[in-house]
């Protein structure tokens, strides 16, 4: 495992320290018996969600230190506070600070409690699984947002010479062309995400075989490969960022001009830049990029299965929930390929 990697599960592990620390002294024992099966930035997002379940039931339904909150406590709890529970994540005050969530929150937050009371069931801390009373938001299905072919031409032309930009921003390009090209043409090209994009390291990559190692989701390692178009955008940013870096033992592929590695904030804010002018009607994120890919390679391929082993979807339901819809283009695609007669 490179050492970025490491660095971030060494992040995620004081982060869930510190609000362990805030939280009943039981939930350590959860963390423990997770800890074999899921990845510390996945432990780190239900700690931050516990903590905000744990925060709600101390205000709103106990009326106690949250430290204090026994298994008692929890084995009082109804459905129904579970449901109040899910109804007040559309809108709530923590820390000062005011959020809210749609569809997709709720359900990432319920799905964190839930396999909390389950574990604590099955260990016999509780003597029933309320949470699992409870179901689960629906999520809406969205149409796919994608870049057309023409505008991820016009991405990459405004990245590469800019004109639509600000002068404040076209000085700023001067710095970063290659870098932003290479970037997003990787992105467009392989439909990585945002975080193993940022995680690659100069000696990932193998120009000779067109290839490069990304770290998945859960930290397992695979091969990828890109074009020769992607390969001539890669090598002209590996010149510049050579005179970038001179002497530098740094081994992130794309770096800051900071000289350090690139964050996945800043690459998020240039793939927005860049696409508010190829395309300002859409919302454009890196995994839109990612979407794009999808969609591009299910239309040349016709393989579901195909594109959810190079995305990297452990189920290919989940690549079927996104590009399914596509079916029919394909199958229009097709109706003049077989000839009844000369």
């Amino acid at each position: 495992m490179d050492n970025y990697i490491i660095e971030r599960n060494k992040k995620c592990t004081k982060s869930i320290s510190k609000i362990l620390e805030k939280l009943p002294d039981y939930c350590l024992n959860y963390f423990l018996g997770i800890e074999n099966y899921t990845s510390p930035l996945t432990r780190l997002n239900y700690a931050r969600d516990l903590e905000i379940f744990f925060d709600y039931l101390a205000k709103n339904v106990f009326h106690k230190n949250i430290k204090e909150i026994s298994f008692d406590d929890l084995n009082n709890l109804k459905s129904r506070d579970i449901e109040q529970y899910m109804s007040y994540l559309s809108y709530y005050e923590y820390n000062k600070k005011v959020y809210h969530n749609g569809e997709k929150g709720k359900a990432r937050k319920i799905a964190s409690v839930k396999s909390f009371f389950k574990y604590n069931f099955k260990q016999d801390n509780l003597k029933t699984d309320v949470a699992s009373k409870v179901d689960t938001p629906k999520i809406h299905s969205k149409d796919i947002i994608r870049l057309e072919v023409d505008e991820v031409c016009k991405l990459l032309n405004e990245a590469d010479s800019p004109t639509h930009l600000t002068k404040m921003q076209q000085a700023f390009n001067k710095h970063t062309r290659s870098r932003d090209v290479a970037m997003l043409s990787l992105f467009l090209g392989t439909g990585i995400r945002v975080s193993e994009c940022v995680g690659i390291n100069i000696n990932d990559v193998d120009f000779e075989n067109n290839s490069f190692k990304v770290t998945r989701k859960g930290g397992n390692q695979v091969i990828l490969y890109f074009s020769d178009e992607v390969k001539t955008a890669l090598l002209g940013w590996l010149n510049d960022r050579e005179k970038l870096l001179e002497n530098s033992k740094e081994t992130a592929l794309f770096v800051s001009l900071q000289k350090k590695r690139i964050t996945t904030r800043a690459v998020e804010n240039i793939v927005k830049k860049y696409s508010l002018i190829a395309s300002p009607l859409k919302k454009i994120s890196p995994h839109k990029l990612r979407s794009t890919y999808g969609t591009n390679l299910y239309r040349e391929t016709g393989d579901i299965y195909v594109v959810a082993e190079v995305l990297g979807h452990k189920d290919v339901n989940t690549t079927k929930k996104h590009y399914a819809a596509m079916s029919e283009d394909i199958r229009r695609s097709v109706a003049n390929k077989v000839k009844l007669r000369d």
